[in-house]
């Protein structure tokens, strides 16, 4: 029986072993160091507010596994040997494989700030980073200022956690306003409004230069590039992940920040795979980055790997891109591409409409000759993924996207309606006359 070994459990590594076994009955073992079982690593935030348990954000029951006959084994692999196809785990135990899938996902990263080693700071990945922050932040009593580094998602989502708690906390971002690096001004200003409406001390262009311990050494302070010292009890380092494949520096597999692969997810060593945020393609897949640290493409990897794993050779193809998040009460949607201010494309029109009154607004990219529909971003309005593929894929211009905007539109009911504002100011500002259309289900469930 075919051996297949799966370093990781996250979603890439646990959708492949599952794949593999709804396509044959090959032997899958899945090693972890971080769990015992698979979890849902985007819900930990909810274990620590008190909206979950950590048992609820496991999407599979325990007996779940042996029923599949998908074998776990906890431990860290330390070592690859690819011409004898062995592991070697913590320095001890081998273990043979006859196809290696690498899903060992993302580590946070660190850029040798002084004392970033100090008890009371740490990142928020791993199962161990929510026990951790138990300990440095368990209430407003113990932890009476946290700072956080970083201004992207696991930072929002940190401070997020804190302030249920009513633990204060101030954010220090180096960018001019909050996630500029990815979203267009308007949407990033409007996320800074949003935070320090929850009382969030944003702290914009600031930089930290040094983390201070006390003389038992924990932290105590920290000292930023404005030169101000902020005393805390804890430090939340959330300047994003890298991929963690340090363990295969001197296995032969090729690295770049990740481990290198083809269209097929295959490394340049022959039955060993790898996929999820640990991948890098060769060359990036259109518009998209070359390592891509998001859930849905980790799964995504995992059934495509899983088909070649199988004999049914098969190429990652993502499709169009899209993501979703939240930023505290506000909820997030992304379809196609919307380049933020510095990075937009010199054909790149934007067209940008915010509610007067309410945290609501979107951006809609299109070409500035053709008009042709680019991507939209979304912010508190639940927009319906399939729409917009279909949209994307028929090539659809942007007078296309206003007029049938209410398909795209499912809110529940009684929630308020946009739409109509939202025409308005495009045609104001592009000199058009379109008249949004009536919402109609036979066009919505035609798209199947």
């Amino acid at each position: 029986m075919e051996n297949i070994v799966i370093i990781g459990n996250g979603v890439a590594g646990v959708t492949a072993a599952r794949h593999i076994r709804k396509n044959s009955n090959k032997r899958i073992i899945i090693i972890s160091a971080e769990t015992d079982h698979f979890f849902s690593r985007t819900a930990l935030m909810y274990v620590y507010m008190g909206h979950m348990k950590f048992e609820h954000i496991k999407p599979y029951e325990d007996w779940f596994w042996e029923k599949n006959r998908i074998e776990l084994l906890r431990g860290y692999v330390s070592n690859v040997d690819h011409e004898k196809k062995e592991l070697q785990i913590e320095d001890a135990r081998i273990l043979k494989y006859d196809k290696l899938i690498l899903a060992t996902g993302s580590k946070p990263n660190k850029f040798g700030w002084p004392g970033q080693d100090l008890h009371g700071v740490q990142g928020l990945y791993s199962k161990q980073d929510l026990d951790l922050l138990e300990i440095n932040a368990p209430n407003k009593e113990v932890c009476k200022r946290a700072v956080i580094v970083g201004g992207g998602l696991i930072g929002i989502e940190l401070a997020e956690m804190l302030r249920s708690r009513d633990i204060p906390v101030t954010f220090l971002v180096r960018e001019k306003n909050f996630w500029d690096g990815v979203l267009p001004d308007g949407e990033s200003k409007m996320i800074n409004e949003h935070i320090l409406e929850h009382h969030i001390d944003l702290q914009l262009e600031t930089n930290l230069t040094e983390i201070v311990a006390d003389e038992s050494g924990r932290v105590k302070a920290v000292i930023t590039d404005k030169g101000e010292t902020i005393e805390c009890q804890m430090v939340g380092l959330t300047p994003g992940v890298s991929p963690n494949v340090s363990f295969l520096n001197d296995s032969g597999i090729e690295l770049g920040r990740g481990i290198k692969v083809n269209r097929f997810l295959e490394t340049n060593i022959k039955n060993i795979y790898a996929i999820g945020d640990c991948a890098e393609q060769h060359e990036p897949i259109g518009n998209r980055r070359p390592i891509e640290a998001v859930w849905y493409t980790g799964r995504m990897m995992g059934e495509t790997v899983a088909q070649t794993i199988c004999g049914n050779r098969t190429e990652y193809k993502p499709g169009h891109w899209f993501n979703s998040a939240k930023f505290l009460d506000i909820e997030y949607q992304t379809y196609g591409w919307v380049f933020n201010t510095n990075g937009r494309k010199e054909y790149e029109e934007h067209f940008h409409w915010r509610h007067s009154t309410e945290k609501i607004c979107l951006t809609i990219a299109f070409h500035k000759e053709t008009r042709k529909f680019l991507g939209i971003n979304n912010f508190g309005i639940r927009l319906r993924h399939e729409i917009f593929d279909k949209w994307l894929n028929e090539g659809q211009d942007v007078m296309h996207v206003i007029k049938y905007l209410k398909d795209a539109n499912f809110d529940p009911e009684f929630y308020s309606k946009y739409e109509n504002e939202i025409a308005a100011k495009f045609n104001l500002e592009f000199g058009t006359d379109i008249k949004p259309e009536k919402k109609n289900w036979k066009r919505i469930f035609a798209i199947g």
